[in-house]
């Protein structure tokens, strides 16, 4: 089964896809990983984690389409401590080496979707030598704003969070949000 989700991924849909807002892509996850989303966040994915690619479909089920599923809502992000936790046993297993860069960059993805300025330490260095330039630069983007908030004001909204003057004032800035 998680040879569909990297199928669908990688395959099936164009790069342009992955982080664009599109209503329509969103339902497409929805109807096709609906079910399965609820099934990764509910932990009943495990025996995928026998294989790096497995581990990789489990962490871009609960990383990727969560935030296409539960677009714009608090669900979007509930399950970013679980796919960080599996990002991390990946690499401790050894998972990047039986990627290539594309694979690589989406499952350490939950580094840079971390509000933890330690976990961006690690994610600086993860992504600078595992990943594409590009990818290693928008992790720095990331971890600049880490840094500064401690966490990511554009989710402030959706979270319910009360933001700075500091936050607001940064949100009016071009390439503020993610």
């Amino acid at each position: 089964m998680f040879e569909e989700v990297l199928n669908f991924w990688f395959n099936e849909i164009q790069p342009k896809q992955w982080f664009i807002k599109d209503e329509a892509f969103d339902r497409l996850l929805q109807q096709r990983f609906g079910g399965l989303l609820k099934q990764a966040a509910a932990c009943e994915l495990a025996d995928w984690r026998e294989d790096g690619r497995g581990r990789l479909a489990e962490i871009l089920v609960l990383d990727q389409f969560s935030r296409n599923i539960y677009r714009d809502t608090p669900a979007s992000f509930a399950q970013d401590p679980l796919a960080l936790a599996l990002a991390q046993e990946a690499v401790s297993a050894g998972a990047l080496s039986g990627l290539n860069e594309h694979e690589r960059s989406f499952l350490l993805m939950p580094y840079m979707h971390s509000e933890s300025r330690r976990v961006h330490q690690q994610a600086e260095i993860l992504f600078r030598a595992h990943t594409p330039a590009s990818n290693y630069d928008y992790e720095l983007r990331h971890k600049a704003i880490i840094d500064r908030f401690g966490r990511y004001p554009h989710r402030n909204s959706i979270l319910g969070r009360e933001g700075s003057a500091d936050e607001r004032e940064f949100l009016q800035q071009p390439g503020s949000s993610f």
